[in-house]
């Protein structure tokens, strides 16, 4: 991509990423699994919840179709869902300091938003409500949406037809998890932002295929708006310390 072919199109991960996760997702998680009889402490509640790390990012249902047989997988997919509104309910939820600004500045500078999540559409709509953040975006996107969810690129293809874009590359990815480095990556997204607020470390992220790493997504509008990506040797460094 080319300077005189700017960023068009951003699409920005919710929890952990534009959503302070705190340990709500993996709470949620725990307490999915420990509701279908895997108590927690045990042997296989930890290997259960070493898997769930692992996928990070990727749809809700599918990771515990990993971990299950389907009618169990149903049951501990709207565990969590029950289980995160009522952590939701008791602790609220906030922006990752520098969100609503850095996604005011994307949209302010002609760039489009999508928001991506791998929780279910009423999920989903439930961050959006608590946050107020319906006007934020020009278009939000669950696996519900997709034939699949992540890592396989169809929510930021899906984004990419849904919004006009006329060049993959015209695409920035911004997530926490080494999931939504692989789902940009595998779209064609020129730049493929990892963030330090959510799941996944450097090291994981890079590994993932980032092609830069930042402290947190409030430092994303000065990447995206710049003009073209860094060269993927300078990624390393592009942590801003």
């Amino acid at each position: 991509m080319s300077e005189a072919e700017p960023i068009t199109i951003a699409c920005l991960d919710l929890a952990g990423t534009t959503v302070a996760d705190g340990d709500l997702v993996e709470t949620a998680f725990a307490e999915a699994i420990a509701a279908l009889g895997i108590a927690s402490g045990t042997a296989a509640h930890e290997r259960s919840m070493a898997r769930v790390r692992e996928s990070r990012g990727g749809s809700k249902i599918e990771i515990f179709r990993s971990l299950f047989d389907e009618a169990r997988a149903q049951a501990a997919n709207l565990a969590f869902q029950q289980s995160y509104d009522q952590l939701v309910d008791r602790h609220g939820l906030r922006p990752v300091p520098g969100a609503d600004r850095a996604i005011e500045r994307i949209r302010g500078a002609g760039v489009r938003v999508c928001l991506l999540t791998g929780f279910a559409r009423s999920t989903q709509a439930r961050i959006l409500d608590t946050l107020g953040w319906w006007d934020r975006a020009d278009l939000t996107l669950c696996p519900e949406d997709v034939a699949r969810g992540r890592p396989w690129p169809d929510l930021v293809l899906t984004a990419a037809l849904r919004l006009g874009a006329d060049d993959v590359r015209h695409i920035a990815v911004c997530g926490d998890t080494a999931n939504d480095m692989r789902t940009g990556r595998r779209s064609g997204a020129s730049i493929v932002a990892g963030v330090l607020t959510g799941a996944h470390d450097r090291p994981r992220l890079l590994a993932a295929g980032a092609t830069h790493v930042l402290p947190s997504v409030a430092a994303f509008p000065d990447l995206i708006l710049a003009g073209a990506p860094a060269p993927l040797d300078k990624a390393l460094t592009a942590d801003h310390g």
